[in-house]
């Protein structure tokens, strides 16, 4: 219990340290102490601050023993990444010198708690060295191939969210180190981490305009493989996938407006919406075994069909139909509707369910896009801290195979999007 209390007063200090830095950093008159004290208050100087905090915090957990010490100075050590880039843009203090910075400190302040649990049997230290591998071939290698190719080495969003994650696994091993009853989600989330890392590190080479090509093309083959693991009768699975590919699709858009496309952009990303949201649910559906539940999964494929041809051929040319407003439930969240239902309701109701959603994406009911609208006004850190919690919790799901679990958390999401997409058109 004593270290609950300890890192829940750790996470509130670095919290309530960022946010105060984040209303200050606004003023005019600190800006401009900042500019007068660079050398102690500049972002570089930040990242150096937080690197050397993240090593004394370190001695103080592992050779030390002061633990309690340790876990909230490197709690102030994390959130000082978000705050070195507040002050970079806020005081137009960004640099070269400061883009290759930034990420090596947040090496320098997680690798080595990481190293350390790996040593004392709470982490695999297999998965914690390939992690260290990819982050020295990111941070050497890579940015000086990039910088051959005169092309950007800044962090993109797979790398931060992979920080935050990062950052909290280590808060999480402390931990563990000290409740055993706790479920240990730390492998899990190391190979989360590694993921988002090699996909950092492979979407700095790709030219942006193929980034929504890609995001799609990914999508697509979510959906064929959630069809083979229906087939396989591996459901939970087969709906996990399907999730991955909404994610994807929750991005190709905003990629393709961010950084524009190719011509076959937009038949590749309503392919692939058919294929995840329409096909691999239905047949879902008719894997359930209800009554007519081939009839029922053929009527949702015929929904999502038709919701997907009526916003190509009709809603897009619309006037009186705003930017970023859907006309009718979208096809990912008629899809999470059956999807989390599928999961923890009865084959029959299932049905139901499933026609309740189609009736939703055919009818008039207008809903805000969550990628183009909604997420535009979520702030970025709020995001990626959005972002981290969502591996975490996909990594707890795969741990505890708890599909009725998984069920109702499909089934929550999609209920907050369809209240509070539908409530900002009130």
């Amino acid at each position: 219990m004593e270290r609950i209390v300890v890192i829940v007063l750790g996470a509130a200090t670095a919290l309530g340290f960022h946010y105060w830095c984040f209303r200050m950093v606004r003023r005019k008159t600190v800006q401009e102490y900042i500019l007068s004290h660079q050398r102690i208050l500049h972002p570089n100087a930040i990242c150096y601050w937080r690197a050397a905090m993240a090593i004394v915090a370190y001695i103080l957990y592992f050779l030390m023993g002061l633990q309690n010490i340790a876990i909230i100075l490197f709690s102030v050590a994390a959130v000082l990444d978000g705050v070195d880039g507040l002050v970079a843009r806020q005081c137009n203090l960004i640099s070269k010198w400061g883009e290759w910075l930034d990420p090596m400190c947040d090496k320098l302040t997680y690798l080595p708690p990481l190293l350390g649990f790996a040593h004392v049997g709470i982490l695999s230290s297999r998965l914690v060295w390939m992690l260290i591998t990819v982050e020295l071939v990111g941070q050497f290698l890579v940015r000086h191939l990039l910088n051959l190719l005169n092309s950007s080495g800044a962090a993109n969003n797979f790398g931060k969210i992979k920080a935050i994650i990062c950052f909290a696994l280590v808060v999480f091993c402390t931990l563990l180190d000290k409740n055993q009853a706790v479920i240990d989600l730390g492998d899990e989330i190391l190979i989360a981490c590694i993921i988002l890392a090699t996909a950092s590190i492979v979407f700095k080479f790709v030219p942006h305009r193929l980034y929504a090509d890609i995001l799609s093309t990914l999508n697509f083959f979510c959906g064929i493989t959630s069809l083979y693991l229906t087939y396989q009768h591996h459901l939970a699975w087969a709906i996990m996938v399907i999730i991955v590919g909404q994610l994807f699709d929750l991005f190709d858009g905003r990629m393709a407006e961010k950084h524009g496309g190719t011509k076959f952009g937009p038949y590749l990303d309503d392919i692939a919406d058919f294929v995840s949201f329409g096909l691999a649910p239905a047949y879902i559906i008719y894997k359930s075994d209800g009554v007519l539940s081939w009839l029922f999964g053929l009527i949702f494929i015929g929904g999502v069909a038709f919701r997907l041809i009526r916003f190509v051929t009709v809603d897009k040319q619309r006037d009186d139909l705003p930017e970023g407003i859907f006309n009718g439930l979208p096809s990912p969240a008629g899809a999470m509707i059956v999807l989390g239902a599928s999961l923890v309701a009865p084959p029959n109701l299932l049905s139901v369910i499933a026609m309740l959603s189609v009736a939703l994406m055919v009818s008039h009911v207008r809903f805000t896009h969550f990628g183009r609208v909604m997420l535009k006004q979520i702030p970025k850190p709020v995001f990626f801290m959005a972002s981290a919690t969502i591996t975490v919790c996909i990594a707890f799901v795969l741990k505890t195979k708890n599909v009725e679990m998984f069920g109702y958390m499909l089934s929550g999401a999609v209920l907050l999007y369809i209240i509070t997409g539908r409530k900002k058109q009130l």
